[in-house]
């Protein structure tokens, strides 16, 4: 089950995480389509705040939650929502986007377009990340790091990947603050040289 929305004000963000210069947008890619159809109202809540909490404490903007692939099973049962973190002036949107085929979702886009705007990069993006007003600068997979899950398909050309071992269902902040740590270490060149 999916919550549809909901506004959270945080008191208090985790101290251990660090804020993430060039961290805009992170999206966490894992759970197959029955996980997240079979986790409770109660668990969803605790993972959106729990994510996102720390991706605001971080300085992002968004974090979007997609599935690492879908079992075969039908992900229409599943609801997109968003969700609106605050704390002080700083917010953060959590985006629970649970169609996990990555060139569905990609047609799906395209074929929202309005048949009056020029075919872009910016549209392409645009369509596909909506509420977000950018690409994912950090993608945390939950899963082997010998193979990119079916849902990725825009998100690999300028995305940083951090691959972790940690299951879905045991996923918490602490799992995506070391993911932003490692993120904020890195030197990103956006395919250019050094």
């Amino acid at each position: 089950m999916i919550l549809v929305g909901s506004r959270v004000s945080t008191s208090s963000l985790p101290r251990s995480t660090v804020a993430a210069e060039g961290l805009r947008h992170a999206l966490v890619v894992g759970g197959t389509v029955r996980q997240w159809r079979e986790a409770t109202e109660e668990r969803w809540r605790e993972r959106i705040e729990s994510l996102g909490t720390v991706a605001l404490a971080s300085g992002a903007s968004w974090l979007t939650l997609r599935p690492y692939g879908d079992d075969g099973e039908d992900h229409g049962m599943l609801v997109r929502s968003e969700h609106r973190l605050t704390h002080g002036d700083a917010t953060c949107v959590v985006i629970v986007e649970p169609m996990a085929d990555g060139r569905t979702r990609f047609a799906t886009a395209m074929a929202d377009l309005d048949p009056a705007v020029d075919v872009t990069e910016s549209a392409v993006a645009d369509a596909l990340y909506r509420p977000a007003e950018a690409e994912p600068d950090l993608v945390l997979v939950l899963g082997d790091d010998r193979t990119l899950p079916p849902s990725l398909v825009w998100e690999l050309g300028y995305a940083e990947l951090v691959f972790s071992d940690v299951s879905w269902d045991l996923l918490a902040g602490d799992d995506l603050a070391r993911a932003i740590g490692e993120f904020t270490n890195r030197n990103r060149r956006f395919g250019g040289l050094p």
